[in-house]
């Protein structure tokens, strides 16, 4: 008993020192909540290991939470009945008799049945040969020769022939227009035969005929040969050789020469502006038999006409000619383009003065036809100014009225052929007169 008493009484007296420890450690480091709390849970669980926490197990739910996520998207859930759709093609009556009578059916028919109804639209949907109607092949062929165009190169032919200063012939005039005409036909079917792989890239000429397979290049190309042989052979032998020599060297300059350049070099527009340039020529030409100034006149205007026209036009179609491949001024050199287009519509002002000089109108000409001429020169100025499609348009469709109304007014004011005569007459008087003084003086 005195040992333990002594224990006690060593432990009370070494209880001030602990004190003074715990004031120095105070004084030396910061004392706060949180290291009073640390302390309090080192004596926890130093002097009383019993104690433990424990935590209390939670009591099973009744319900599973899946199922309880289940009935909660259940109760979000809005579902809409969507009614069945009648087909646009009802079944014909004798099919819908038979799937009526035919409930019974093996499960494999109706499978090849189903397999066949998803083979329909894939076939439909695969490219297939068109099949050629007879009651179809003459606007087929109307698309293959081009006939708008073709009707304007007959057109400006029967100008030529018009204006040529001899006696109309009409048996003449019937011949040379239906050999000009077959030999245009000729040369649009051997053109478009050329540019098919480059036609189907643009939406201007993606629907030719011989894009899409409604005609066979052979018989595009034996449309060709009989239209051009005979055609030629009109203006041979029906007309005159020179003619017929103009013929056929068009047809070359348009499917070997301007055809192979569209997609070389922009000089294609030169080219072909001299391709428009021969079929008035040709008229002139079938009526006189002789390449003259007035022929030569009348191909100048075609050939200057021809730029404001084709310029304005494939200045809207830029998109569709790069796309095809094709080197066109409006594309490559579009500042050219209009400078080019404005020049020709100049040009037209300086033709029609020329005409009375070569005699092959009378002085009205240049008058009458100048205030068409400053039209077109002025919505020629507006498109190398502007250089939008509104003005573009504008030039093109002018275009349009520009050049019948000119050669309306050109043949209007053609001097007719009894002036000449009295003019030759004239002049065969005056040299006899001389020749007769001629001979009377010693």
């Amino acid at each position: 008993g005195l040992f333990v008493w002594r224990l006690k009484g060593a432990g009370t007296r070494h209880i001030p020192c602990h004190l003074v420890h715990l004031c120095r450690a105070a004084n030396h480091r910061l004392i706060t909540f949180q290291y009073f709390n640390f302390l309090k849970r080192m004596y926890v669980t130093q002097c009383n290991k019993d104690l433990s926490q424990r935590a209390k197990p939670k009591s099973d739910p009744v319900v599973s939470p899946f199922h309880e996520l289940q009935q909660l998207d259940q109760e979000k859930k809005v579902i809409h009945k969507i009614s069945p759709v009648s087909p646009v093609h009802h079944p014909r009556p004798e099919t819908s008799g038979r799937n009526e009578l035919g409930e019974g059916k093996s499960p494999a028919e109706s499978e090849a049945s189903a397999t066949a109804a998803r083979a329909e639209p894939r076939e439909d949907r695969q490219w297939k040969e068109m099949k050629l109607r007879l009651d179809e092949l003459p606007g087929i062929l109307a698309r293959l020769s081009k006939i708008k165009l073709t009707a304007l190169v007959v057109s400006t032919a029967s100008a030529g022939f018009a204006m040529a200063p001899v006696p109309f012939d009409l048996p003449c005039f019937l011949l040379a227009s239906l050999g000009t005409g077959l030999a245009s036909c000729a040369a649009n079917s051997i053109n478009q035969f050329f540019e098919v792989p480059f036609d189907s890239n643009m939406n201007r000429t993606k629907n030719r005929p011989l894009v899409r397979g409604q005609i066979s290049p052979l018989l595009a190309v034996c449309f060709a040969a009989s239209c051009g042989v005979p055609g030629i052979a009109l203006l041979t032998l029906g007309v005159n050789p020179l003619t017929g020599a103009l013929g056929a060297f068009n047809i070359f300059l348009y499917t070997c020469c301007y055809t192979p350049m569209k997609r070389m070099s922009i000089a294609n527009t030169w080219v072909g502006a001299v391709v428009g340039a021969i079929p008035p020529v040709m008229g002139w030409t079938a009526a006189t038999g002789s390449l003259d100034a007035g022929a030569l006149l009348l191909g100048g205007i075609l050939y200057s006409w021809q730029f404001p026209h084709f310029n304005a036009l494939s200045w809207g179609l830029r998109e569709d000619y790069s796309r095809g491949g094709y080197c066109m001024m409006s594309v490559t050199h579009p500042g050219l383009c209009r400078r080019v287009a404005l020049r020709h519509c100049l040009a037209l002002i300086g033709l029609s003065v020329v005409a009375p000089v070569l005699d092959v109108t009378t002085w009205t000409f240049p008058l009458i036809s100048l205030p068409i001429n400053l039209y077109i020169s002025y919505l020629g100025f507006r498109f190398y100014r502007d250089a939008d499609r509104s003005s573009s348009r504008k030039l093109f469709f002018c275009s349009l009225w520009h050049l019948p109304m000119l050669l309306l007014v050109m043949f209007t004011c053609k001097k007719s052929v009894l002036d000449k005569e009295d003019k030759g007459d004239l002049l065969g008087k005056g040299e006899s007169r001389g020749r007769a003084m001629e001979i009377r003086l010693p």
